[in-house]
């Protein structure tokens, strides 16, 4: 394990890591476009370039530190006076046809170019002639564009699609400055489903998603911690939404409470610092038609009096069961187990089903099960499959999913919803509940990982939470 110095400081670096691998490990930071913690590296973006003091008056040499070995005794200057001049140089002839649009870039205020630039550069171009045109906005798939003009041809793209989601879907066509992304002509790159990770990996705005395509600017926006609930992986993400200064009064007031787009939360021990396109969608899961009226009977009542209902119709029943959403948090699992006290037969449902052309499972991180928390559930009740006994008199519906052709016969229903569904109006009580954007909670993976998320935004009036709903149920104090 060899020891070298970084600055003149002494740093300790594991067998095989590089100066960069070795210097961020230590707090050292290198500018870099090109290279990657989980790809291979390239070596063509020359930014991080690092200067190597000679041994026994032997001269200073330069290279770059993604691609150099550490070995025992170097010494490397990584801001020395020769590597801010090289570094300079370099990222003029980056920015040599690289546009000046930052005003309209959806990359701005995130872009690594704009960073090492100001602090490396900082001055206008040196050259006298046109700028190299190419094609501005190219689609490159249904769901990303490519701004060839924007492109520094750092290759991290395509080499995620050759070595992380295997479509093998992008590659580099021409050379020198005519050098353009393009995907294969068989379709391979449309039907990856893992393609929006390239938006992510760009380090200037060449690559952006259609779906947040001018629609805000990232200061205006923050990041919720979350998890994805698309399948049992339970990918940690981060739900970008409006900043609270920054919220909307006239000017389609709605934006204040939808997701503006969503983005991988780095996790080791789930997902890496990846998610698959179906994470990427979790505004149109989360934002369909929601269900905001208690009733009885298809009858509109206030909250307290569905609660109040739904307490007696338990008290009197003989044999009550369940049947527990995949969708619930180990929070309100836990107060669903304390309410039915070993009263009722309780059966983990499945709430969502893969839909029709979706990726069933793969070897990087999409699973079948498309539920977030069958795992947890299951550890509380059991993985039996639903089985009604005869005299049945009660269902406790939580969630989605259930076709109520199967309940039995006569037992009065019991059914807590977040979204319009005609199965509202049929049961003898519904309870809109909250969705996993009005709260705080935790799942549990397929493999036994726990993640939590975070609550983004307010429930909505006459919507209660489960959990709470649950401790109704269990005592006779009111729900908040």
């Amino acid at each position: 394990m060899p020891d070298f110095f970084i600055n003149g400081q002494p740093v300790h670096a594991e067998r095989g890591q590089t100066v960069m691998q070795a210097a961020l490990a230590a707090g050292f930071f290198i500018p870099y476009f090109c290279w990657h913690p989980h790809l291979s590296v390239a070596g063509n973006c020359r930014v991080c370039v690092v200067e190597v003091e000679g041994e026994g008056g032997g001269g200073s040499w330069s290279d770059i530190a993604c691609n150099m070995p550490v070995s025992e005794g170097m010494r490397v200057l990584t801001d020395s006076e020769s590597v801010r001049e090289q570094r300079k140089q370099t990222l003029q002839f980056i920015l040599l046809n690289h546009p000046v649009d930052c005003g309209i870039c959806d990359k701005a205020g995130e872009c690594m170019l704009q960073d090492h630039h100001y602090t490396y550069n900082g001055e206008p171009s040196v050259s006298t002639v046109p700028k190299v045109r190419a094609t501005k906005y190219f689609e490159l798939s249904d769901r990303i564009v490519l701004d060839n003009e924007r492109c520094i041809v750092c290759s991290r793209c395509v080499r995620f699609t050759r070595e992380v989601s295997g479509s093998h879907g992008l590659a580099i066509q021409n050379r020198g400055d005519h050098s353009l992304v393009r995907a294969s002509e068989d379709g391979r790159f449309n039907a990856d489903a893992y393609s929006d990770n390239v938006v992510d990996l760009c380090p200037v705005g060449a690559l952006l998603a259609k779906n947040f395509l001018h629609k805000a600017r990232v200061w205006y926006l923050q990041p919720t911690p979350s998890v994805c609930p698309g399948c049992a992986r339970g990918c940690t993400v981060n739900l970008w939404h409006r900043k609270r200064e920054w919220k909307l009064n006239a000017l389609e007031p709605r934006q204040n409470t939808e997701i503006a787009r969503v983005t991988p939360l780095e996790n080791p021990a789930v997902n890496g610092p990846w998610i698959c396109n179906k994470g990427r969608d979790l505004a149109a899961l989360f934002e369909r038609p929601r269900a905001g009226q208690p009733m009885l009977k298809g009858q509109p009542v206030p909250l307290h009096a569905a609660l109040a209902a739904a307490r007696r119709l338990l008290d009197d029943a003989h044999r009550p069961a369940a049947l527990v959403s995949s969708w619930g948090s180990n929070e309100e699992l836990d107060a669903l187990q304390r309410a039915l006290g070993g009263r009722a037969a309780c059966f983990v449902k499945s709430d969502h089903e893969p839909a029709p052309g979706e990726v069933l499972q793969d070897d990087l991180l999409i699973r079948a099960d498309k539920n977030p928390n069958t795992a947890g559930a299951q550890q509380r009740f059991g993985a039996a499959p639903a089985a009604f006994a005869d005299g049945t008199d009660l269902v406790l519906v939580w969630g989605e999913g259930f076709d109520f052709g199967r309940l039995p016969r006569g037992a009065k229903i019991i059914y807590l919803n977040a979204y319009l569904a005609p199965e509202n109006g049929h049961a003898d009580v519904f309870v809109p509940v909250s969705i996993q954007t009005e709260r705080a909670g935790s799942y549990t993976n397929f493999a036994g990982h726990t993640s939590r998320f975070q609550r983004c935004f307010e429930k909505k009036a006459g919507v209660a939470h489960a959990e709470e709903v649950f401790a109704r149920l269990a005592t006779t104090a009111e729900v908040a």
